[in-house]
C-alpha cells in the first residue's frame, strides 16, 4: 500500500473518532463520561446514543460497499444500491405490513422487529428472483431494467396503499421512510451487524473478480474469471448489504452513489481494494455527520442525504456532459 492511502486511511479514521465523539455528546441532554460506563440517571439515553453511532457505522460500511459494487459491476458511476430495486421492495413489503397489522395488538418491541422481518423477507424474495433472472439475462444491463421495472411497479403498489390507508398507518409509514435511526435496539443491531458481515463476506469473493471485469468480459474469462458466480456474488452480496439498512432504518438514499464517487476523486480508482476500503471509512464518516446534523436540526435522515445527495449527483451529470 502506497504512503499516501495510508495517510488518507489514518485521516479518515481520526475523522471517524472524532465524529463519534461528537455524535455521542449530541443530543437534549449533556452527558458525563459516568453516564456511559455506569448506571445514572441519564444511563438509558446514553444507551440509545450508543446504538445510533453503532448502527450510522453499520450503515456506513453497507450503503457506500453495495454502491461501489454496483457501480464497478455494470460501469455506470450512477448505478446505486437500489439498481435492482431491492430498497423499494423492502419499502413495499414495509408498507404491506404496516397498512394491514394495525388490527393485531402486539407489544411496540415486537412491532418494530416484524416491521425489520417483512423488509428483510421481501428483499430476500427478490434476491432469488434477481438470481433466477439473472441466468436468462446475458446482458447485464437487463438487471438494470429489470430493476426499474421493480421499483417502478413497487412504487405504484405503495402509492395504491398510501391513497386507501388511515391516517395512522401512514403516518407510521411516512415516519419509517424517513429514517429513524434512534429507534434502533441493541439485538437489532446484532441482526444488523450479522446480515452486514455476510454482505462483506460476499463482497470480499468479488473484488478480485470485479479488477478482471473492469478490462473486459473477454479478457476477464481469459483470466478465468467465473462471470456467472461473480454476478450471483454481486447480487447477493449487494441485496443483503441494502437490504438490511433498509429495513432497520427506512430508506437512506443517494449514499451509496455520491460516496464511491468521492472515493474515485481522492484516490486511484483502478486500485479497487483500496476503494473498498476507502467507500468504508468515508461511508462511516458521512453517516455520522448526517446523523449529527439530524440530531441538532431534527430534520430527518433521509432528507438530509437527499438535500446532499441531489447537487452532488446534478454536478457529477454535467462533470460527464462536459467530458
Amino acid at each position: 500500500m502506497s504512503i499516501r492511502f495510508k495517510i488518507l486511511c489514518l485521516l479518515l479514521m481520526t475523522a471517524i473518532l472524532v465524529g463519534a465523539a461528537i455524535n455521542l455528546n449530541t443530543g437534549f441532554l449533556n452527558l458525563s463520561l459516568q453516564d456511559f460506563f455506569q448506571n445514572s440517571v441519564h444511563n438509558q439515553i446514553a444507551e440509545i446514543r450508543v446504538n445510533r453511532v453503532l448502527v450510522m457505522l453499520l450503515a456506513g460500511i453497507s450503503i457506500p460497499t453495495s454502491g461501489f459494487l454496483m457501480q464497478e459491476y455494470f460501469q455506470n458511476p450512477l448505478a446505486g444500491p437500489d439498481i435492482l430495486g431491492i430498497t423499494s421492495v423492502a419499502s413495499l413489503s414495509v408498507a404491506f405490513y404496516i397498512f394491514f397489522s394495525h388490527d393485531i395488538l402486539l407489544p411496540e418491541f415486537l412491532q418494530n422487529s416484524f416491521l425489520s422481518l417483512a423488509a428483510i423477507g421481501g428483499s430476500f424474495i427478490l434476491m432469488l428472483i434477481l438470481l433466477s433472472m439473472s441466468n436468462k439475462f446475458q446482458d447485464k444491463s437487463y438487471l438494470i431494467i429489470f430493476g426499474f421495472l421493480v421499483s417502478a411497479f413497487a412504487g405504484a403498489i405503495v402509492s395504491l396503499l398510501q391513497f386507501y390507508a388511515e391516517n395512522q398507518s401512514l403516518k407510521n409509514y411516512i415516519l419509517w421512510s424517513f429514517g429513524a435511526n434512534n429507534m434502533v435496539s441493541r439485538n437489532q443491531i446484532y441482526v444488523l451487524s450479522l446480515l452486514v458481515a455476510i454482505g462483506l463476506f460476499f463482497c470480499f469473493r468479488t473484488i478480485k473478480p470485479l479488477i478482471g471485469n473492469s478490462l473486459g468480459t473477454a479478457y476477464a474469462q481469459s483470466l478465468g474469471v467465473n462471470l456467472k458466480q461473480l454476478k450471483f456474488f454481486i447480487i447477493i452480496s449487494s441485496s443483503l448489504l441494502s437490504a438490511s439498512v433498509t429495513a432497520f432504518l427506512g430508506p437512506i438514499l443517494f449514499i451509496g452513489i455520491i460516496v464511491p464517487h468521492f472515493c474515485r476523486l481522492i484516490y486511484n480508482p483502478s486500485k479497487l481494494w483500496q476503494q473498498w476500503i476507502l467507500n468504508i471509512f468515508l461511508g462511516m464518516l458521512i453517516m455520522l455527520l448526517f446523523s449529527t446534523i439530524a440530531e441538532k436540526t431534527q430534520i430527518p435522515l433521509n432528507v438530509i442525504s437527499s438535500v446532499f445527495g441531489i447537487p452532488v449527483i446534478l454536478l457529477m451529470l454535467l462533470k460527464q456532459n462536459k467530458v
